[in-house]
């Protein structure tokens, strides 16, 4: 598992080795659960600002990014704010990342720890009552939060098995373990079977490392550094469970960080064959020249099917990154710019995206007020902690979209204000991709294409650029 760290100096009395510390709790963690240190984070000013946060959600949005971890040293590390933080916990977990706390009473679970600091910046007395509860139902293995794929909660709230489900985990344990395959190729099988998650969804990498990495499946309940042996059935034996976890740590070898380097069609190109994402892959090789036997090594850059990669329903459509890129490069040349479709210039234009970007403003304003009533009413017990994830990540759906469309609004606002003076229409845009390409940064390369392109529609022997209408 690859892992980013993010860390903030917050506070006016904040020390200055404050990051550096950060930092080095960070390293010491990753190295202690077998973490692969993929990038980090800092926000290095005391003004508030969210530079490095903004910067972490830009990069957990790339579909290269991988299985990624985030490690925060605290749950107050994402914002002063208890609401605020919560947002932005909900954010990351609905990119697909994990969250974990090096520091933290509530052990284990991050949305026990956002609960726990709204209350703690809210009600004490709230805050301790809502910590022993919790403690109490752990101790006496009453299930906290989502079952397990495997398990359902039963009558005395404890997990039961299911055993449609439970039959294809221990079936995963012996792919792995007995038959020798890697998590790819067990995610490939059962789709070809034509078995599904429980949502319904084909299975990925990482649901099955999920599965493989889970305690529960010993018996053992374990929530809030509580740990309740034999509160539930187990599905594998725990000298298997040890071979799995020996076997899954001999992969992870490498702690150093490595360079992001991002894909310019990321979140552009999409598989023509199943209307899949193409993502950005990166690859090296090595080998020994047969004349001298020196050794040889090469880095590949390609674009692949995100279903042929993750879940293996998908043939291996892949295209080298810079043939690709080369190839929507020069589709876009041959355009003709009356193709393209007039954005406007006009005062009108302008007060319009103005007006959008004040409405999207107040839209992030209310989506955090109802995301502040969801943490009240799950401090105090009147919404599950089930609940409230399932609501707080549609909240963080709508939230990230807003964010979205906001920064979208007031860069048209801006764009269009000065193609008056600039000529920084569509039409001005194509110019400068075709035009000025080398001497644009990565992000404005991607920005220029945004605002040309839908989509870009990858087959074996074929390249489509849509335009936006």
């Amino acid at each position: 598992m690859r892992a980013i760290g993010y860390f903030r100096q917050a506070g006016a009395g904040a020390r200055a080795d404050a990051l550096g510390r950060q930092n080095r709790s960070f390293l010491d963690y990753c190295e202690e659960q077998g973490y692969e240190v993929a990038a980090t984070f800092s926000e290095e000013s005391k003004d508030g600002g969210s530079h490095a946060f903004f910067q972490m959600i830009d990069y957990l949005k790339r579909p290269e990014k991988g299985f990624i971890v985030v490690v925060l040293p605290s749950a107050k590390t994402l914002a002063d704010e208890p609401t605020t933080a919560a947002a932005r916990f909900l954010q990351i977990e609905r990119l697909g990342a994990q969250v974990r706390l090096i520091e933290n009473d509530v052990k284990g679970d991050a949305i026990e720890a956002m609960i726990a600091s709204w209350s703690d910046a809210n009600d004490d007395d709230m805050r301790e009552k809502v910590r022993s509860a919790l403690r109490r139902k752990a101790v006496r293995g009453e299930v906290l939060g989502r079952p397990p794929y495997g398990y359902h909660v039963g009558s005395r709230n404890r997990l039961e098995l299911v055993e449609d489900e439970a039959l294809v985990v221990r079936y995963i344990f012996r792919l792995y373990l007995h038959e020798g395959l890697g998590i790819r190729l067990i995610a490939r099988r059962l789709n070809e079977e034509g078995l599904l998650t429980r949502r319904g969804r084909p299975w990925s990498m990482v649901t099955i490392r999920d599965i493989l990495r889970n305690r529960a499946y010993l018996g053992t309940y374990q929530r809030l550094g509580v740990r309740v042996p034999g509160t539930h059935p187990a599905l594998v034996s725990p000298d298997d469970f040890r071979k799995v976890q020996e076997r899954l740590s001999e992969r992870r070898t490498n702690y150093s960080p490595r360079k992001v380097s991002g894909f310019l069609l990321s979140g552009l190109a999409r598989c023509a064959h199943c209307g899949n994402r193409m993502i950005g892959v990166s690859r090296k090789q090595a080998w020994k020249r047969q004349r001298d036997g020196s050794e040889q090594t090469a880095s590949y850059r390609y674009y692949q099917c995100e279903s042929r990669t993750n879940q293996g329903i998908c043939s291996y459509h892949t295209h080298r990154a810079e043939e690709l890129e080369q190839t929507v490069r020069e589709k876009l040349a041959e355009i003709d710019p009356r193709e393209l479709a007039s954005a406007g210039e006009d005062s009108s234009v302008i007060a319009h995206w103005q007006s959008e970007a004040r409405r999207l403003r107040d839209r992030l304003q209310q989506i955090d007020r109802r995301l502040g009533r969801s943490l009240e009413a799950a401090a105090s017990g009147r919404l599950s902690r089930d609940a409230l994830r399932a609501d707080g990540l549609a909240l963080a759906e709508e939230h990230m979209k807003a964010e979205d469309e906001l920064h979208d609004a007031e860069w048209r606002a801006e764009h269009y204000a000065s193609a008056v003076e600039r000529r920084r229409t569509r039409g001005a845009a194509l110019d400068i991709v075709v035009g000025q390409w080398g001497t644009l940064d990565l992000p404005d390369k991607q920005q220029f294409l945004r605002e040309l392109i839908d989509h870009v529609e990858v087959s074996d022997d074929d390249v489509r650029v849509i335009l936006k209408p």
